[in-house]
């Protein structure tokens, strides 16, 4: 099993404090919003659940950003061990303009369906795709993107 690392993508330290700073400044206006002045009882509901997620979500990335993602010759993972998804799985690489992926990222596309799982802020995996990025760099990103590719057509997977 070769286990060099060809590629890494982590979250830079002021795009994580950006992101969950701003996660954790909506989550805490809208719970002051719905203590202050609840329109009604069904809003104040809504805005209570909305304003918890925002935070809990804040946390999450807390959490997550604190990994990074590392490729390898045999498999795509996250630094805490999770593999998202192992190379030979791989079909295709999507980084166009309005592909659906996270910020400063790229979309993954596998011929295995897999469970879902989510970083917030790092990467997310539904089914068939995998989103990479969010509060990464965009050169990181698209560096990993590359490498893959070329793993791809060296395969034999694209031409």
């Amino acid at each position: 099993m070769n286990d060099e690392v060809l590629a890494v993508v982590n979250a830079s330290t002021p795009r994580r404090y950006l992101g969950v700073g701003m996660l954790a400044v909506v989550g805490g206006i809208v719970l002051y919003v719905a203590f202050a002045a609840p329109p009604s009882a069904a809003w104040f509901a809504f805005l209570l659940v909305v304003g918890v997620a925002a935070l809990y979500v804040a946390a999450r990335m807390w959490q997550a950003t604190e990994h990074r993602i590392e490729l390898t010759t045999e498999e795509l993972r996250c630094s805490n061990g999770t593999v998202i998804a192992r190379v030979e799985d791989l079909e295709a690489v999507d980084r166009g303009f309005f592909a659906f992926k996270p910020s400063n990222g790229f979309l993954l596309k596998t011929g295995v369906s897999q469970s879902r799982a989510w970083m917030p802020g790092l990467w997310w995996r539904m089914g068939r795709r995998i989103g990479i990025g969010g509060v990464t760099p965009g050169s990181q990103s698209k560096a990993m993107a590359e490498i893959i590719a070329a793993l791809l057509v060296q395969s034999g997977k694209v031409r």
